[in-house]
């Protein structure tokens, strides 16, 4: 095709979804295109978590620093172990070692 030819051809439509070349679109009223939803109750809001802060790792005493978790046994200094009840678990590794039963 020429140039010319291009620019006399009037541009293309994209058809929407069921629609058919050569066909008029359909016009919906307002009224049928959204039927109304019913109204639910909000949902109640999540409270959020504080994060643990690096203060509740550690007690200071006499200028001297105690650490208040254990240190996992096998990924040594630094890698605290998680406080889980009856258990102490490094969040690393994996490592768990189990309180002393209490009687």
């Amino acid at each position: 095709m020429s140039k010319k030819a291009k620019e006399a051809e009037p541009p293309k439509k994209e058809l929407k979804k069921g629609e058919k070349v050569g066909e008029a679109p359909k016009e919906v009223p307002a009224e049928e295109a959204k039927p109304e939803k019913a109204q639910k109750a909000p949902k109640p809001e999540k409270k959020k978590k504080k994060e643990k802060r690096i203060h509740t790792l550690y007690k200071l005493e006499n200028d001297k620093v105690q650490r208040l978790r254990p240190v996992c046994e096998r990924c040594g200094p630094g890698y605290f172990m998680a406080d889980h009840g009856n258990r102490y678990t490094c969040g690393h590794c994996g490592f768990t070692r189990y309180k002393p039963a209490e009687k």
